[in-house]
């Protein structure tokens, strides 16, 4: 007999039980949750379309945590869309992120546009969970409809 006052019989002890039912609610637990990070990049882009429309240009992302990240922007896509057009002092804010990394990779994106000489953009991304809203003031000229895909990579 134990000293639980359970008989020792050779099945599965009080201790034993025990430790794979602690074992079992650990596994069953979800891992930490991770806080998702409030990231934000600054980028500049210039491009131009003639129905395939192309852009590229620099940027750097910053998260809540400290961490910075410099990246190379590409813009791909087609459509009926003509225009040049250049984005200064361009902001993005990132959603769903838990490591900078996150942002790597490629959005989508779709957007109908029209502007001349300065003009202002807005235009959401998504890459699965993670969320991408650019916003800036430009130049140049465009117009149409267009769709394709907006890439980060490492600078």
């Amino acid at each position: 007999m134990l000293a639980s006052g359970i008989p020792a019989t050779g099945g599965i002890t009080v201790r034993t039980a025990f430790f794979f039912g602690a074992l079992l609610f650990v596994a069953a637990a979800p891992a930490h949750a991770r806080k998702d990070l409030d990231c934000e990049m600054r980028f500049s882009l210039a491009g131009w379309s003639a129905f395939y429309k192309t852009a590229s240009g620099e940027g750097t992302v910053t998260c809540s945590n400290g961490d910075t990240l410099r990246v190379v922007i590409e813009a791909k896509g087609g459509g009926i869309t003509f225009g040049k057009s250049e984005i200064h002092d361009g902001r993005g804010r990132f959603t769903e992120v838990y490591d900078i990394e996150d942002v790597l990779g490629a959005y989508a994106s779709a957007g109908a546009h029209a502007g001349a000489a300065k003009s202002a953009e807005a235009q959401v991304l998504t890459k699965g969970p993670v969320s991408l809203a650019l916003s800036g003031k430009g130049s140049g000229w465009d117009l149409g409809v267009a769709f394709g895909k907006f890439t980060l990579r490492r600078r």
